[in-house]
This record gives structure tokens, C-alpha cells and sequence, in this order.
């Protein structure tokens, strides 16, 4: 008996800059993990990610990353994922500075 499909967001690495961004319904590349399409298919996720990694000049390693629907969009499933969310952790800068403001 197979597993019930887990919902998956699409995510990668800005090319330029290197933030971690998140695949939206309408074809955007966000920094912010609520913004992200949640995919609850495991077709159109495999559609999702080859329509991702074929945007060479904008991200880098695209994958599929598991996540679960929450209150203001879809949040991160494992630790991994919830650290990307954070942003840089060497120094405040990016994501973290912003949550400063």
C-alpha cells in the first residue's frame, strides 16, 4: 500500500543573489514561504518543478520541499525547510534584518 501524497511547495536559490526563494501560483519567485503554491499533486508537483528547473537564468536546484497548509499560506514541514525560511544565519542581514523593521 502506497502513502497518501504529502503537499509540496517549490523551492531554489535566486541565481544572482542566492535567497532562498518559493515557486507561486502565478509564476513568481518569492523570498517568502506563505506566498508559495501549495501542491497537493503529485503530477502537477513533477509539473511544477520541471516548469522551475527550466528557469536557468534566474534559480538554481530547484526541488520539491514537503509542507503542510497553515493560516497564512503554507508552512514548512521539516526543520531543513524552517531554517531555509530564516534566511542567512551568519550575519543579520536579508530576511532577518527585514524582520527587524
Amino acid at each position: 500500500m502506497s502513502r497518501p501524497y504529502t503537499p509540496k511547495v517549490v523551492t531554489a536559490n535566486r541565481l544572482r543573489e542566492g535567497d532562498v526563494v518559493y515557486l507561486t501560483a502565478d509564476d513568481r519567485w518569492t523570498p517568502h514561504h506563505h506566498e508559495a503554491e501549495l501542491i497537493v499533486d503529485e503530477a502537477h508537483a513533477q509539473m511544477r518543478l520541471l516548469h522551475a528547473a527550466a528557469q536557468k537564468l534566474l534559480v538554481v536546484g530547484a526541488y520539491l520541499a514537503d509542507a503542510k497548509p497553515g493560516a497564512k499560506g503554507p508552512e514548512p514541514v521539516h526543520f531543513r525547510e524552517a531554517f531555509r525560511t530564516r534566511g542567512p544565519s551568519n550575519y543579520d542581514h536579508g530576511k532577518q534584518a527585514d524582520l527587524r523593521a
